[in-house]
């Protein structure tokens, strides 16, 4: 198990500076779900298939497949779709399917050998998890889930959109006082 688990490091290692280096975000978004479903191999071999198995179906399963969805739904255009094409080459795709595979190859190891996890340590399942966010890690997590809270309001201001007015002329963010500034500026 050993091997599994550095194997599957080197996979993440691997892959994590590919996410980091590509130009394009296609190519980046393939590489960052190989690195995830890489961590989540290395989840396995350290005993912790219920952290595996979240790590897969939450962040690689869900929210880097909708990523890949939305950037390549976008459509804007002709120029995109040429570049949506290019994206499609076998280039894109041979790296992250060549690291997949080395993380499949692992796997049916695995499966076929009934190994034990890494170290020799024991197997935490999903109660054991629960206890421990909910027990002794609840400020962490309480202070992680104030921090994303923190960031999807910060995102939801840097993404929002001029309203146009009704009246005429661009009304800069939203609400009645946005309105009042405008008019204020006009009257001056």
């Amino acid at each position: 198990m050993n091997v599994v688990f550095y194997v599957a490091a080197a996979v993440a290692v691997l892959s994590t500076v590919l996410v980091i280096t590509r130009v394009s975000p296609v190519h980046a978004l393939l590489y960052l779900i190989v690195s995830l479903l890489a961590v989540a191999v290395v989840f396995y071999a350290l005993g912790a298939p219920f952290a595996a198995a979240l790590e897969i179906i939450i962040y690689a399963g869900a929210i880097m497949v909708l990523f890949v969805f939305v950037v390549m739904l976008l459509n804007l255009g002709p120029r995109t779709a040429r570049q949506e094409a290019e994206w499609l080459k076998p280039t894109t795709w041979v790296g992250p399917c060549v690291l997949a595979a080395v993380l499949i190859a692992e796997l049916v190891y695995v499966a076929l050998r009934g190994a034990v996890p890494a170290g020799g340590g024991r197997i935490v399942g999903p109660r054991e998890v629960g206890i421990a966010l909910y027990g002794p890690y609840m400020l962490g997590v309480e202070l992680a889930s104030m921090l994303l809270l923190a960031g999807l309001v910060g995102a939801y201001h840097l993404g929002r959109r001029e309203q146009p007015d009704p009246i005429g002329g661009p009304v800069a963010g939203h609400g009645e006082g946005a309105r009042e500034r405008v008019v204020t500026e006009r009257d001056a």
